[in-house]
C-alpha cells in the first residue's frame, strides 16, 4: 500500500475523531474515550509524533509513535473504517513500519491491542510482532484486557 506520511492537521484529527466503526470495532471510536479524544483533538496535548496516512489523496489512517523507549518505538495505528476488513490490514501495518523504521531509526516495534481483535492481532503476528503480556487498561468508562506484542 503507497501511503504518504504526513504530520496529522487539524481537519484530519477531526475527521479521524469522527469515524464510526461497526460493532465490536466501535471499541476504538475516539469519542468512546473523552480522555483520548482530548489527547488526539487537541493541538496542545496532542503528540507531535502523531501522523495522517493519505492513500490516492484520500485519508485512509492514522500512526503516533511513542520514542520513549528508542530505538524500540510504540506505535499507536487505526485505520479508516471504510478500509477495515477487507485484507488491506498488512499492508497499512507494513506502511507503518516502514515509516517508523526510515523516520526514526526505529529497530523494533511494540503495539498493544484490545484482546478481543482477533484480526488485528492475526495481522501483526502475519507481520511478525510476537504476543508478550495481557495487562488490563481503564478506557471507554471500563477495564479493558489488551496484549502487548513486539517485533
Amino acid at each position: 500500500m503507497n501511503i504518504h506520511w504526513t504530520p496529522i492537521t487539524q481537519q484530519d484529527a477531526e475527521e479521524i475523531a469522527a469515524w464510526k466503526y461497526p460493532e465490536p470495532y466501535n471499541f476504538y471510536d475516539m469519542t468512546a474515550d473523552e480522555e483520548d479524544l482530548e489527547l488526539f483533538i487537541n493541538p496542545e496535548k496532542r503528540s507531535p509524533h502523531t501522523f495522517s496516512g493519505h492513500k490516492d489523496g484520500e485519508l485512509t489512517g492514522f500512526l503516533t509513535v511513542d520514542l520513549e523507549n528508542h530505538p524500540t518505538v510504540d506505535l499507536g495505528l487505526g485505520m479508516h473504517p471504510d478500509e477495515t476488513g477487507k485484507g488491506e490490514g498488512e499492508s497499512f501495518v507494513q506502511a507503518c513500519l516502514e515509516f517508523a523504521a526510515k523516520r526514526y531509526e526505529a529497530t523494533a516495534f511494540t503495539l498493544s491491542v484490545a484482546t478481543f481483535n482477533e484480526r488485528a492481532i492475526s495481522v501483526y503476528e502475519r507481520l511478525g510482532f510476537k504476543k508478550k503480556h495481557t495487562f488490563t487498561q481503564a478506557t471507554n468508562g471500563g477495564h479493558y484486557e489488551f496484549l502487548s506484542m513486539e517485533k
